[in-house]
């Protein structure tokens, strides 16, 4: 729809069939086989030019517009003669290389190539001259007077272990990482045959490396890594950095020692805390496992010592009770009258008491006022009983 100055203008079609042979074809409408086709459409039979008049509210036809004409009409290329005309196609890059090879050289070509090589000019003939030769000449006796270097001497690709006390060849090969039947091998040691301390073991590593395994420790060289020094002794790379508290793999210093966390290192320490553990575990169930084996009753008390003096004693210090007489050094307890009446207690009987070695004996009794209590005797060492005062045990009888 297009608007004009007081009207517009009304475009009517008609349906009607029209093929390409007589007239050419809508542009709109284009199919294969369609060479050229017009913009106006000879659908188009009748238009009318429809004015609006103001005054009389109304609107009015004037004319019939005349047909468009037919000449003006547009080429139309295909899709086919683009590409032909304005794109290059070439061949893809997997199918390159897979041309048919040349067919073998008749007599004919054989003759042409013969003939081209005899027409062909030849090249120019360098001329010798006397400084061309003298340049030879030296360069043939600078290298004759160049001595090479010889090669630097290849380290053999083992070393040596010494055998030290306690060793056996099981023991070096776990500590190596190696089979027995390798290390019997290597050293052509025989069933028989008995590691002597200080005999030296041929094993496949190089010397440092050996020493670094015996000592468990690494100094960083300059060219070494994190990594590379666990790949050398077969770590892992993450073990080694946590053993030396490294959070950054990538940084180490020079001349370092590192801790190798090898694998009889790690034994060893488990053995070690294994019997610690079996150690603390004997000291906390000692004094149940010696209920069962020493005695029946078991009792916690107060304990304080005294010694031979007539301060701490009477006039006879060296007489207790039942008339036993008392040396230095003897184990001898006195306790109260309580643990002799209510618990069973008599004169001779054989007491543990947690904490100290050996055994005591009940030899002597104390004042009717104490409850639960004993007195080691100290002999006659006043200053050892005030060091022992007063502390709570347990007995075992």
């Amino acid at each position: 729809m297009k608007r004009f100055v007081g009207g517009m203008i009304f475009l009517l079609s008609l349906s009607g069939a029209l093929t390409a042979k007589e007239n050419p074809v809508d542009c709109r409408v284009i199919v294969s086989g369609i060479r050229e086709c017009t913009p106006y459409s000879t659908k188009l039979l009748k238009a009318k030019e429809i004015t609006y008049q103001k005054s009389k509210k109304r609107l009015i036809v004037d004319r019939v517009l005349p047909k468009p004409s037919r000449d003006n009409h547009l080429k139309v290329i295909s899709v086919e003669d683009m590409i032909e005309r304005y794109i290059k196609v070439e061949d893809s890059k997997r199918y390159r290389g897979t041309e048919e090879h040349p067919a073998p050289p008749t007599d004919d070509n054989r003759s042409k190539k013969i003939e081209k090589r005899e027409t062909a000019k030849p090249k120019k003939e360098e001329k010798v001259t006397e400084t061309t030769v003298e340049q030879n000449r030296s360069k043939t006796e600078i290298e004759k007077n160049v001595s090479v270097p010889a090669p630097a001497p290849v380290p053999p690709p083992y070393g040596f272990y010494t055998v030290r006390k306690g060793d056996s060849i099981s023991k070096i090969a776990f500590m190596f990482g190696m089979k027995r039947r390798d290390v019997i091998e290597m050293n052509s040691i025989k069933k028989k045959d008995h590691l002597k301390i200080g005999q030296r073991l041929k094993l496949p590593f190089e010397q440092q490396i050996i020493d670094s395994i015996l000592s468990a420790s690494y100094s960083v060289r300059e060219e070494d890594t994190l990594i590379g020094i666990a790949k050398k002794f077969h770590l892992d790379p993450k073990e080694l950095a946590s053993c030396n508290g490294i959070t950054n793999m990538a940084k180490i210093s020079l001349g370092k020692k590192l801790k190798l966390p090898l694998p009889y290192i790690k034994a060893a320490e488990k053995r070690a805390k294994e019997r610690r553990l079996a150690r603390a575990k004997r000291k906390k169930t000692y004094g149940s496992k010696f209920i069962r084996s020493f005695g029946r009753h078991k009792l916690r008390v107060t304990a304080t010592a005294y010694s031979s003096h007539r301060k701490q004693t009477d006039a006879t210090p060296f007489i207790a009770a039942w008339n036993n007489r008392l040396r230095p050094g003897m184990k001898v307890i006195a306790v109260s009258r309580d643990l002799l009446s209510r618990y069973g207690m008599r004169n001779g009987t054989k007491v543990k008491i947690s904490g100290l070695p050996g055994y005591y004996r009940v030899r002597d009794k104390m004042n009717k006022r104490y409850r639960k209590r004993i007195d080691i005797y100290m002999g006659t060492n006043r200053k050892k009983a005030l060091r022992w005062g007063r502390r709570s045990v347990i007995i075992y009888w």
